[in-house]
């Protein structure tokens, strides 16, 4: 009896204790509210309590504030918002305040509130100010990082001060899911950054070598019988188009309304009523004469806002939704296409997503297409006919992932594209888990994946499977994953595969510090080895070899180097274009460095370089790649970067064209010229201009004569088939360039003016023998698609309305 009693008071004890190691921050209710002005001169900041005694956790560890840099934050809230204040101490001539836009991280200091009403330690939100007063947010998590996508609305404001900087800041409730229960406690964590030394401290400390941060959050409490608000949120918006091509002008007005509403305390609605996103900014096309297809970021706010849920298990592409059609114009003898869209309109969208209070996530995604025709014309008859190229289509997502233990979860997802008519259709499900001891020092992760297509002439059904085991925690750590996918396994009509048919075994080992020494604030060095086979049959066909240095030197000036060999001989199945045909080479090395000066600098500059050859009988083939960025910040308003790319590849070997339904090889060079520069000038935290120029020049040469690809893989030169004889000549000049000018103006919270004036350039060749002067001269003489665009987006939130109304 008496041990029980002991072992009982024992373990009261460990718990009291690890109880204590959090820090826990009282918060009370006041009636009145402040003025969000930065001063903190309302009365109701003077009787809050303080929390300081702030610690660093990079890049030193466990290393108090110096009185000299302290920081003194409040918090209380009232029934429709939580306000903190902050005093932030430092020498005023070394405090760094550049302007940027929202969510842009540029040389400025910042304090960061982070909240997870769950306390679950997986679901924070993050509400960051910059000492130039513009605001960052973002959703946080193991699995996704920081997503800063998205985006709510919440006043700040910020003084500087003879002591260094003070802040006001405002969390209205629609921006936060939390339960309705009558006592809360909340995780609660603040941030502060130093960005002249990099150096980061926090609230309740933090220990980088082990765990998710959210661990290290400290306890909120004294929340009592809080409501949540009516969270319906109305953007309605309205755009203004002129686009000319030439002579060809035409003008577009549009209507629309997107809106967010909290269906339950936990759960939000998020839909696009009538779509618009005609002023998401071009894409940075590249030539591609690889065997994959070539995908560019997403670029529409809808489709990067709070998906954090839809990313799970890679099965989310979202530019699969309105991307090309799945069809293809048939043209019938006489005909030509008169009019075949590349691109399909969408009819509106919406996705619903949230996190219980007992951690059960939560995610239904659905959009739909229009029917999109092409036209052909007969050029003998004078007669047209349309044809449907994509019909009507819906594209679906439904997902759960219940996390537990404060740090694991199991996930389940489901994706579906239902077309209308005789097109394919298609059907994704995924489980998933990802595991974490309690110690927060090993992790076992895994997915299974099964592809359902239904085709116009029969069914296809594909698997996929991956898991890892991983020490995630202290100086070293270690991977080893196992990746399956058969040749049936294809997610590509909602995700991004860009090859199946594999059998890969990937192991990683690193070493890095986690506080600085004489010669380096951190640094970690990397080890991988990747076994490639396919997965049918079940045959070898490379193994990769690499190795990596990343460091930062205590001037904060970045560098490091990488290491790569593919040993032997390596099998390329996926070159030829042909099922079951593969292409050999040999003992691939590469090897490249970079310099990343110390961004604090009035000039800084990146420099990249790499180099790469083929150890391999016969064959004399190389490539350098030469990447410049310069960068000037100007003053706090104007900063600028010019980016210059020079790659060039010598006696390339790839795929060239078909001869027979055979495919043709050729030996080539080729050669890469990319310029381009970004400026912002932002006259304050809400407006400013963003400038972005590109210019991509790409030029590649075949020799002669070709080769013929032999059963065996190796190649043959056919001195009885020059590159004339080819349906087409293989030899490229590809150039593109495009420009997009914009200004954005926040003249209200959440509501913005934006005027964007864009054109682009396309030019594609078979002039190889054209320099670049003589491209770029070329390149212009075609007509310019110019567009402007101003597009007028109002905040309305209800719950303000209806106080609005109230009071008349």
């Amino acid at each position: 009896m008496n041990t029980r009693w002991v072992c009982l008071f024992f373990l009261c004890v460990v718990n009291l204790t690890f109880s204590q190691a959090k820090k826990q921050y009282q918060i009370t209710r006041q009636d009145k509210a402040p003025v969000i002005d930065g001063n903190l001169s309302d009365e109701v900041w003077q009787s809050i309590k303080i929390a300081s005694d702030f610690v660093q956790f990079t890049p030193n560890i466990s290393l108090p504030a110096t009185p000299d840099r302290r920081t003194e934050v409040k918090l209380f809230y009232n029934d429709q918002a939580i306000f903190i204040s902050a005093k932030l101490y430092d020498d005023p001539r070394k405090i760094m305040s550049q302007n940027t836009i929202r969510d842009e991280f540029g040389q400025t200091d910042y304090f960061t509130l982070v909240l997870n009403p769950n306390n679950d330690a997986q679901n924070d939100t993050q509400f960051i100010v910059f000492s130039s007063g513009t605001q960052a947010d973002a959703l946080s998590s193991p699995s996704i990082g920081q997503d800063f996508g998205w985006n709510a609305v919440w006043e700040s404001a910020v003084k500087l001060t003879d002591f260094g900087w003070q802040l006001e800041m405002e969390i209205p409730y629609r921006t936060l899911r939390f339960p309705k229960t009558d006592v809360q406690s909340w995780g609660v964590q603040f941030r502060r950054y130093f960005r002249r030394e990099r150096a980061e401290y926090a609230w309740n400390p933090i220990d980088r070598t082990i765990g998710y941060e959210g661990l290290y959050h400290g306890i909120l409490f004294g929340i009592k019988n809080l409501q949540p608000p009516l969270r319906l949120n109305l953007y309605p918006f309205t755009t203004g188009i002129i686009n000319t091509v030439g002579d060809q002008t035409s003008t577009d007005f549009k209507l629309g309304l997107d809106l967010k509403y909290g269906i339950t305390d936990n759960l939000t609605l998020d839909a696009t009523l009538i779509p618009d996103f005609s002023q998401a900014r071009f894409d940075d096309v590249v030539l591609n004469i690889g065997p994959f297809e070539q995908t560019f970021a997403e670029q529409r706010q809808f489709f990067t806002e709070g998906i954090d849920l839809f990313t799970k298990g890679d099965l989310f592409f979202s530019r699969r939704v309105g991307n090309e059609p799945t069809g293809t114009l048939n043209l019938g003898r006489n005909e030509v296409a008169e009019n075949e869209p590349n691109n399909i309109d969408l009819l509106n969208a919406i996705k619903m997503s949230g996190r219980l209070k007992n951690g059960l996530g939560i995610g239904v995604f659905n959009a739909i297409t229009e029917s999109t025709k092409a036209i052909a014309s007969d050029t003998l008859q004078n007669q047209t006919r349309e044809q449907v190229i994509e019909p009507l289509t819906n594209y679906s997502i439904l997902v759960v992932d219940q996390q537990f233990n404060r740090n694991s979860s199991v996930s389940l997802i489901n994706t579906n594209v239902t077309r209308s008519g005789d097109f394919r259709n298609a059907n994704v499900t995924g489980a998933l888990f990802d595991l974490i001891n309690n110690k927060n020092t090993y992790k076992v992760a895994g997915e299974f994946k099964m592809s359902h297509l239904n085709l116009q002439t029969d069914d296809k059904t594909g698997f996929s499977s991956a898991l890892e085991i991983a020490k995630i925690s202290d100086q070293y750590q270690l991977s080893l994953r196992y990746d399956y996918a058969d040749k049936k396994y294809d997610i590509n009509d909602l995700g991004l595969l860009l090859r199946n048919n594999f059998n890969n075994i990937t192991a990683e080992a690193s070493y890095r510090i986690f506080e600085p020494t004489s010669n380096f604030q951190t640094y970690r060095l990397t080890f991988a080895s990747l076994y490639k086979q396919l997965a049918s049959p079940n045959t070898y066909t490379g193994l990769e070899l690499s190795t990596s240095f990343f460091a930062t030197s205590p001037k904060l000036d970045t560098y490091g180097f990488n290491i790569g060999m593919e040993p032997g001989r390596q099998f390329d199945y996926f070159e030829p274009r042909v099922d079951n045909r593969f292409f050999i080479y040999e003992n691939f090395t590469n090897f490249g460095g970079f310099l990343s000066t110390n961004y604090n600098r009035t000039f800084a500059i990146d420099i990249r370089a790499n180099t790469n050859t083929f150890f391999e009988e016969g064959r004399d083939s190389y490539a350098y790649k030469l990447n410049l960025e310069p960068r000037v910040r100007f003053n706090d308003y104007f900063f600028m970067v010019y980016n210059f790319t020079f790659d060039k590849q010598i006696n390339d070997r790839g795929f060239a064209n078909f001869l027979n339904q055979e495919p043709i090889f050729g030996e080539r060079d080729r050669t890469i010229l990319i310029n381009s520069i970004s400026a912002n000038y932002n006259f304050n935290p809400f407006h400013g201009f963003n400038l972005q120029l590109r210019h991509y020049w790409d030029m590649v040469k075949y020799d002669e004569f070709m080769y013929g690809l032999n059963p065996n893989g190796r190649l043959s030169e056919n001195k009885n088939l020059p590159k004339t004889s080819l349906d087409s000549n293989p030899d490229i000049n590809f150039s593109t360039w495009n420009l997009d000018l914009n200004y954005s103006w926040q003249f209200a919270p959440g509501s913005f003016l934006t005027a964007l004036y864009r054109n682009q350039l396309f030019s594609t060749t078979s002039e190889a023998e054209d320099n670049f002067e003589t491209t770029f001269t070329n390149l212009f003489q075609q007509d310019i698609q110019h567009i402007f665009s101003i597009r007028l987006q109002y905040f309305l939130d209800v719950n303000t309305l209806k106080s609005f109304f109230a009071s008349k």
